[in-house]
């Protein structure tokens, strides 16, 4: 077992969403140098300031959690972006830290790597089974590329990468902006002004059918520092919850929990995405011994509760 409280590790994002449950996670693990490479003054997609953030801060251990992430309507506006610049900070910063016998990389996937079709539950075996859903695909195989660096690098340099693919997360410190957030905090932030300018409906992508699982980024987090603490293996794992809800079940969910009482409009012009994501998390209970602890609804609260708290009064 990997004792983190004896490393430096540098956290990639870890000022983003995912990356503050982390670097409180190896808060409590008693780890005491942690990096976190602020964009200000290293842009991980420039090879140049991925060089110089490795001579200053001499990791042991890399967890890479940055990423240009959005919702469905951020995939589909910016798609080069989200490839390009995934995949070369990815690729890059495992390339640096093989060339300095780094002792570990925690490269961070995405479920979104998956094949559109895939079977439900999805077994970390079936990634290459087809290609992924159109409009998350550049992103999705960005992502995928690492777990194909780290197998090469692995296989011919001994390199010790792992690799992790989260499900949807979510909690408090959760993206808001309508312009790219994902489903819940849409969902919640709709629900929530709703109530508050007291409009009768709010309107909702696609047909609400399709289904999604979600892990609340506090158990995510746990999960990522188990694995780094306890997992060498070259294969992926799964890191989820291992349920799934239909969107229209989840928009219903979010408005009773914030007495949103009004319709819940489907606009099927816009696309649903992936018709059913949920994962088995076998692996992850089998290799690491992570298990999500956080109900959805416990989740939801506190999620709602957060962005209630940190909005501004009416009318500002």
């Amino acid at each position: 077992m990997l004792n983190l409280a004896d490393k430096c590790v540098v956290v990639t994002g870890g000022a983003g969403f995912l990356g503050r449950y982390v670097i409180e996670g190896l808060q409590r693990r008693g780890c005491r140098l942690i990096e976190v490479p602020r964009i200000e003054e290293y842009n991980l997609v420039q090879p140049d300031d991925i060089e110089r953030m490795y001579e200053d801060m001499k990791p042991d251990v890399v967890i890479h959690l940055a990423a240009v992430v959005g919702g469905i309507g951020a995939n589909q506006k910016r798609p080069g972006e989200f490839f390009y610049e995934n995949l070369m900070m990815g690729v890059q910063l495992i390339e640096g830290a093989r060339l300095r016998a780094i002792e570990k990389f925690v490269a961070i996937g995405t479920v979104c790597a998956y094949p559109k079709f895939t079977p439900v539950p999805f077994k970390e075996e079936r990634l290459w089974d087809g290609y992924p859903e159109e409009t998350n695909a550049p992103y999705g195989l960005a992502k995928k590329m690492l777990l194909v660096q780290s197998q090469a690098y692995r296989q011919q340099y001994g390199f010790n990468s792992i690799f992790l693919l989260p499900v949807n997360l979510y909690g408090p410190g959760d993206n808001f902006d309508p312009a790219s957030s994902h489903v819940i905090p849409a969902l919640i932030k709709k629900c929530v002004d709703a109530v508050e300018s007291g409009v009768d409906h709010i309107m909702c992508w696609g047909t609400g059918q399709v289904s999604r699982e979600f892990l609340y980024a506090g158990d995510a987090a746990e999960g990522i520092l188990l694995a780094t603490e306890s997992y060498d293996g070259a294969e992926p794992v799964n890191l989820g919850a291992g349920s799934e809800i239909r969107i229209r079940d989840l928009a219903g969910k979010i408005a009773a929990l914030t007495g949103f009482t009004g319709e819940i409009r489907w606009d099927p012009s816009k696309p649903d995405g992936q018709p059913r994501r949920c994962l088995d998390t076998s692996k992850a209970r089998e290799c690491f011994g992570f298990q999500a602890r956080t109900s959805f609804d416990e989740g939801l609260k506190r999620t709602i509760e957060w962005y209630k708290a940190g909005r501004p009064p009416s009318g500002q």
